[in-house]
């Protein structure tokens, strides 16, 4: 698990690194490194943190 998948909260932003037309997604959980993100375009999704880096998404809002 990398150091920023252990940081990851819910409500956090957050990208796929090689699904980009996924778009932003919102963290749900992360329990041990699998981290589950609700996609705007492929939905709800668990990620293996130990295989996937998700990208940071900060909120200019």
């Amino acid at each position: 698990m990398s150091d920023f998948t252990s940081l990851l909260e819910p409500g956090m932003l957050v990208q796929h690194p090689e699904k980009p037309e996924w778009g932003t997604g919102q963290v749900q959980s992360n329990i041990n490194g699998r981290v589950t993100v609700n996609f705007p375009d492929a939905g709800k999704v668990v990620i293996d943190g130990t295989k996937v880096n998700l990208l940071p998404v900060i909120d200019t809002n």
